[in-house]
Order: C-alpha cells, then structure tokens, then sequence
C-alpha cells in the first residue's frame, strides 16, 4: 500500500507542476487556465478554506477539494497538451537541487532573523 500511495503523491506532484505550466500556456483554452491557475495557487496556497486546525474538516480541503480540482482541470486540457506538460514537469522535477545555491539563501535568512532577534532585545 505504501509503494501505491507514495506513487500516488509523485503523480499528484508531477500533475500539480504540469497544470501550472498549462495555466501558463497559449494553447491551453481560457477556462482551463483559469481553473488550473486557482487549483494550483490554493494547492500551494498556506491559507486554505477550511483551516487546517479543525479536527477532521481541517484536512478534508487537503485530500478532497485539491485532488478533485486537479482531476477537473485535467479533464479540461486537451490531452495531447497534457501529455507535454506532463513530460515537461517531470523533467523539471528531476532537476537536481542546487545545495550551493541554498546556502546564501540559508544565510540571509538566518541573518534576518538575528537582526530582529537583536532590534526586539534592546
């Protein structure tokens, strides 16, 4: 079962990624972009319909509302095109993590964070 759900997520992934390139997209008809558009801004969204606190509900939004956006938006695309992105986000996906990159990112951060540490102290 692990295996499946795991697999299931990576999919989820791949798809979510591949709608954002078709919200992008010329050849992706309006009414699929706009709904691939909201379907991924709330999917990355950090405020969600129903707060994620509220036991049960809270987590509903999460694996019932998201996953079916993604399920309609993908039936709005036509298939041809889907099978592009799809290809397109998995290989994106595959690019490599840059750790060199995040560490200046890291430190700026980090020195953010010292720097109101600081201002509140005094």
């Amino acid at each position: 079962m692990l295996p499946d759900l795991k697999a299931w997520a990576q999919a989820l992934r791949r798809d979510t990624l591949a709608l954002w390139l078709a919200a992008g997209d010329k050849r992706t008809p309006l009414g699929a972009k706009l709904l691939a558009g909201a379907v991924v801004a709330y999917a990355f969204s950090p405020i969600d319909l129903i707060p994620d606190f509220i036991p049960v509900l809270g987590l509903l939004d999460d694996l019932l509302i998201v996953p079916l956006g993604i399920w309609l938006a993908l039936k709005l695309v036509p298939a041809p095109l889907m099978a592009e992105l799809r290809i397109d986000s998995a290989r994106i996906v595959e690019k490599p993590v840059s750790r060199t990159g995040a560490a200046p990112i890291a430190a700026v951060w980090i020195a953010s964070l010292a720097l109101i540490a600081l201002l509140f102290l005094r």
